[in-house]
């Protein structure tokens, strides 16, 4: 089963060739206006090659089970990933699992494969989930329901997205030796693989303990050793405010 490009758009034809010899695929390069080989599965082109589509193969029926991938040249990463989805699953759509924490692991799904994955900061979650949904059809973006107060910070960030909580429990693996550092972006590979339950907003209601996290973070970071009050400490659990945003607050009550 093979890949083919077949575009006469050249940032197109670049863009995709290069994606798919970085990712070690095998694939094949023909003319727009030459017969596919024996054996393609999924065929990637322009979108400016879809004005002769009959051009693309000398056999209709040939051409009639192939699945056929537009390539936008400013995205080639994304036709790739929906071409490699189609190839081993024939089901493209995206899902992104999160593992939340202070670094979230995330991976991101096009069908049952693995096509990016990231582990980043709380803070540039939200963003980077969002420019892998953007353009997608029918994304879901699934959050691990381990991490409360993170966990309700991302369903707020990602409002504009469809969420759904999973239950995280086990999709943390064992990590052998070598592996350190992995785990999280494991653990959203298997959130993302699971279904959850639709959400559209968190509430939580901050234990002691966690408030205690905030107030503690709150005086590591301070230069003079003090520590944000209570009240602040809900606000940055709430997500209403930054810890940054709340040391300043209790900084400039305290003058």
């Amino acid at each position: 089963m093979t890949v083919v490009v077949a575009t006469a758009d050249f940032e197109v034809y670049h863009g995709v060739v290069n994606e798919l010899r970085d990712r070690g695929v095998t694939f094949t390069t023909v003319e727009p206006d030459d017969p596919l080989p024996d054996g393609t599965a999924v065929l990637i082109h322009a979108e400016s090659d879809e004005d002769t589509p009959e051009a693309v193969t000398d056999d209709p029926d040939a051409r009639a089970d192939v699945e056929t991938v537009v390539a936008d040249p400013e995205n080639p990463r994304r036709a790739v990933d929906e071409a490699l989805a189609r190839l081993r699953s024939g089901d493209g759509r995206t899902i992104v699992g999160i593992d939340p924490g202070t670094r979230p692991g995330i991976a991101v799904l096009s069908g049952d494969v693995v096509v990016a994955a990231f582990h980043v900061p709380l803070a540039d979650v939200a963003e980077t989930v969002r420019r892998e949904v953007e353009d997608a059809v029918d994304p879901v973006v699934r959050i691990g329901d381990g991490a409360r107060l993170q966990g309700a910070q991302l369903v707020r960030e990602l409002e504009d997205a469809p969420v759904e909580l999973v239950d995280e429990t086990g999709t943390t693996p064992y990590l052998g030796t070598g592996a350190r550092g992995m785990g999280d972006v494991l653990a959203a590979v298997n959130i993302a693989r699971l279904e959850g339950e639709r959400v559209e907003g968190r509430d939580i209601e901050p234990t002691a303990g966690e408030l205690q996290v905030i107030k503690n973070k709150s005086r590591e970071r301070a230069d003079d050793n003090r520590e944000i009050d209570e009240e602040l400490a809900r606000r940055v659990a709430a997500g209403d405010l930054t810890l940054e945003e709340a040391m300043d607050e209790h900084r400039n009550g305290g003058e």
